[in-house]
């Protein structure tokens, strides 16, 4: 479980052995265990643009049995800014639910027939995308918005009122107080 492709160190994910992983760095299956009781995001990173994509889409299924076998999908979503792997999810094992990562640029109307048209479960737009409007029509089509990387208070409470489902964090407790 790493936001990155590398560790600190320079040396990239994809080319170490499971042995060769950082004890700090928990493996998907730990990190979901310490996550007992939560609601998790997975993201999973593949694109076409980056060093290491794989177009198979491999870890997208391996992460779906992941969460089938241990039972979460009623608490785990997968998302990914590639169309292609939160596909590929769906085609592992539609039971579990996947969201699209969208950048703020794009037209999130769009984005939200495309989701719905996948039979993905959310829209996961930045943000500066996000307007009440957008939240009640992805609700009118049983979609759910998950918006990220909230770290301002006053932006929470914004995005509270305008109905999101949840906001992505880097500061879980600041969040909490907003909401207070």
């Amino acid at each position: 479980m790493h936001h990155d492709a590398v560790l600190p160190d320079g040396r990239a994910l994809s080319n170490l052995a499971v042995a060769e992983i950082p004890d700090w760095l928990p493996l998907l299956d730990v990190a979901l265990t310490a996550c007992d009781g939560l609601f998790v995001n997975v993201e999973i990173k593949n694109a076409p643009n980056e060093t290491e994509w794989d177009p198979t889409e491999a870890v997208a299924a391996d992460v779906a049995r992941l969460i089938v076998e241990r039972g979460l999908q009623s608490r785990t979503i997968v998302s990914a800014f590639s169309l292609a792997t939160i596909d590929a999810v769906r085609a592992a094992d539609p039971s579990v639910a996947t969201g699209w990562l969208t950048l703020p640029g794009y037209d999130q109307a769009e984005a939200l027939e495309t989701v719905a048209r996948g039979g993905h479960a959310a829209l996961h737009p930045h943000h500066l995308a996000v307007t009440a409007g957008l939240v009640e029509q992805a609700h009118a089509l049983g979609l759910a918005v998950h918006t990220w990387t909230v770290d301002d208070p006053d932006r929470i409470r914004e995005l509270a009122a305008a109905d999101v489902d949840s906001v992505i964090t880097n500061v879980p407790d600041l969040a909490l107080a907003a909401l207070r």
